[in-house]
């Protein structure tokens, strides 16, 4: 894999901007109590709550490690997340695709020297094609979380969820640590199946030329109730604790860009099309 220099930790670098993007305050976001697409979120995650078990994550990262579904360049599968309406999110009701442009553009604006950061926005949700080859959305999208350990509080909507899922009342994984050894690493955790670990199965399967950085920002952003929520400190290795600042970096594009104002997807291709030539290039292996 090639190698790319990085530059100074970006918690010393960069910071949070202020107030409110696109006429809606960063306090708005991610709200899991009241919304009109309440009743949608909350039963996507019901059922991931109720059937992400360690033998499940198990079963499907063997299905899909060999990545030999098909093969298809990154912009085919960027036009298929056409297609695709997360119904865990509550901020937006519209294709994925179109986030996959706001969040890069966000990145493009705040740093313009890393070209590489820029394409891991437009990458980080493209494991969501899973949803149209029928898999149902509780096994795509949504917060992650490790599963084979006692779930922690700041996943959402844990207190009422995990009532019917059996590893909750398995000793083997229901106490702190579970299956798992204090500071193991989070590389050698079991996370939640979704469009993450199949992105990110799918970048080591055809040798993306990114940094490490980048393969932390796909597996992670969606572990909410680590990077935001504070909470699985305790499985984490002193890598992933310096890794977790780039992840925090990335977040902040991820969720604060998302708005109805769409980008003008025709005008921004050939830009991102050069770094796909550039990072990962051609047909690749899904």
């Amino acid at each position: 894999m090639k190698v790319v220099r990085m530059d100074a930790d970006p918690s010393e670098v960069y910071r949070p901007e202020a107030g409110a993007e696109h006429g809606k305050l960063k306090t708005d976001y991610r709200n899991y109590t009241a919304g009109p697409l309440l009743d949608r979120v909350y039963n996507t995650y019901l059922l991931m709550h109720t059937h992400q078990t360690v033998d499940f994550v198990r079963k499907k990262g063997a299905e899909y490690g060999a990545c030999a579904q098909r093969r298809m360049s990154i912009m085919e599968a960027l036009d298929l997340l056409d297609n695709v309406v997360d119904e865990s999110d509550p901020d937006v009701d519209f294709p994925n695709s179109y986030h996959a442009y706001q969040t890069a553009e966000g990145i493009r604006r705040a740093h313009p020297d890393k070209d590489w950061f820029q394409l891991v926005g437009l990458l980080h949700d493209m494991g969501k094609i899973l949803a149209l080859a029928g898999e149902p959305q509780w096994a795509v999208v949504g917060d992650t979380f490790p599963v084979g350990c006692r779930v922690q509080e700041s996943v959402v909507f844990s207190d009422s969820t995990f009532h019917d899922n059996p590893d909750t009342e398995n000793p083997l994984y229901n106490t702190q640590y579970g299956i798992y050894q204090p500071r193991c690493g989070l590389a050698n955790v079991l996370m939640s199946w979704g469009h993450d670990e199949y992105m990110h199965q799918v970048m080591k399967f055809n040798n993306f030329a990114l940094p490490q950085e980048a393969f932390y920002m796909i597996r992670f952003h969606s572990f909410y109730p680590w990077h935001t929520g504070g909470d699985y400190m305790h499985l984490c290795s002193n890598e992933d604790l310096r890794m977790l600042a780039w992840v925090k970096e990335f977040n902040k594009f991820d969720l604060y860009t998302k708005c109805e104002d769409l980008p003008d997807v025709t005008q921004l291709k050939p830009y991102y099309q050069s770094l796909i030539d550039k990072y990962c290039p051609g047909q690749l292996c899904w």
